[in-house]
């Protein structure tokens, strides 16, 4: 049988190794042998799949991706124990000899490992082999294959552990936006001055998930590449009840940079009202497009929408962000607010953030206020807006409508 007939197929599930361990590991095994060739196999459906391959030869017929019956290969018969791992010389095994690629890719000494996974399956093999018989061959690098084959499956395991979570998550955040299960809570934020609720601040619960915090729920959306959408209708649905409220009332909602800058952004205030709209940007780390931001935010702004950071005092990206953006509202961290009545050092802070908003025209507002004497110690600080748990939290529609009227 000539190799060249060989079925060679193209699977679709092939892993993308790329750079990383497993190919380093894979090199300098096959260095240290002094062999032609390396290369790591998968079993799949009845077939044996290239998935790495090293080797100094410029015109090696074996490729990543490519496939033949698995019947057919070195790899089934070791595995099986129909061949031996080691052989120093492959004529001395008639198996071997008979075999369409022994010719083909003129295999003289091969060496191999079987890939065992955590929940007992046979992933596949890692091999080596030569053009020349090789007598050098021992144990030892029997067992330095065995070993590299041990490390393989570790980072096999890991690999389907992380892809099978980014799948269940995948599985989740889709469900999550098929089905009715984001709530808007709203939280008060409170005008001193006034002594009256000036706006709310909308923030996301999910029903089917009580016990998990919202914020997580989040992130895992980012990271499987559906946070702005996830955002986007966490947007719309407290937006949605922004004709409940009188029109003194505002409605502050979350958004991270990367969602600002998503194709969708726009399309999500695109028939909305602003001027009573807040949008609260949430990212602690550091981000380096502000002027992408800048120019994705200026039509909205030119609207009315007002601009807030949050958590200001949180890290250092909170202040790059109030100087690189200009927002119109600052809002102070609950870390700063926390025992400022009892903080000198807390005081001073939060001192500077006033005498800041002063010099640029932004408005402070406190969050994370538990006590009166917290309340207290920011009147005295000359903070006029306030939100917290001892001021109200978080809570449903109907009775923020009834907090916004003074019932």
């Amino acid at each position: 049988m000539d190799f060249s007939n060989l079925a060679l197929l193209h699977l679709s599930n092939s892993d993308r190794w790329g750079s990383g361990t497993v190919p380093e590991m894979i090199h300098i095994l096959r260095k240290h042998l002094g062999m032609d060739i390396a290369f790591l196999g998968e079993f799949f459906e009845g077939n044996r799949e290239i998935k790495l391959v090293d080797t100094d030869e410029a015109n090696c017929l074996l490729q990543p991706g490519l496939a033949s019956p698995a019947e057919e290969t070195y790899c089934k018969l070791i595995v099986d124990g129909k061949l031996p791992a080691l052989m120093n010389d492959i004529n001395d095994y008639p198996v071997a000899v008979a075999l369409a690629v022994t010719a083909a890719l003129e295999i003289k000494s091969y060496i191999a490992a079987p890939i065992h996974l955590a929940d007992g399956t046979v992933y596949g093999t890692l091999c080596c082999y030569s053009h020349v018989a090789d007598y050098s061959l021992n144990r030892r690098d029997l067992a330095m294959m065995q070993a590299c084959a041990e490390m393989t499956a570790h980072q096999v395991d890991h690999q389907r552990s992380s892809t099978n979570k980014q799948r269940e998550a995948k599985a989740r955040i889709r469900s999550i936006l098929s089905a009715q299960s984001m709530v808007t809570m709203y939280q008060p934020i409170h005008d001193l001055d006034h002594r009256r609720v000036a706006g709310f601040e909308a923030l996301t619960r999910f029903k089917d998930y009580p016990d998990t915090r919202p914020d997580i729920l989040f992130n895992e959306a980012q990271n499987i590449g559906l946070g702005p959408e996830l955002e986007g209708k966490a947007i719309q649905l407290a937006l949605a009840n922004l004709g409940c409220f009188d029109s003194h009332i505002y409605v502050a909602v979350n958004i991270s940079p990367e969602a600002v800058l998503n194709r969708m952004f726009q399309d999500i205030f695109a028939d909305m009202p602003l001027d009573r709209v807040t949008l609260e940007i949430t990212e602690h780390a550091a981000v380096e497009r502000y002027q992408e931001i800048k120019t994705a935010l200026a039509p909205l702004r030119r609207r009315g929408m007002m601009l807030a950071v949050d958590d200001a005092g949180a890290g250092f990206s909170t202040f790059r962000h109030i100087l690189e953006l200009a927002p119109d509202r600052i809002k102070l961290d609950m870390s700063l607010t926390k025992n400022i009545d009892t903080d000198p050092g807390r005081r001073a802070l939060v001192a500077a953030f006033v005498r800041f908003a002063k010099d640029t025209g932004s408005k402070l507002i406190a969050e994370g206020v538990e006590t009166n004497a917290e309340l207290q110690a920011l009147k005295d600080l000359g903070i006029t807006k306030v939100q917290g748990n001892y001021l109200g939290a978080p809570m449903t529609l109907n009775e923020a409508r009834q907090a916004a009227q003074g019932i």
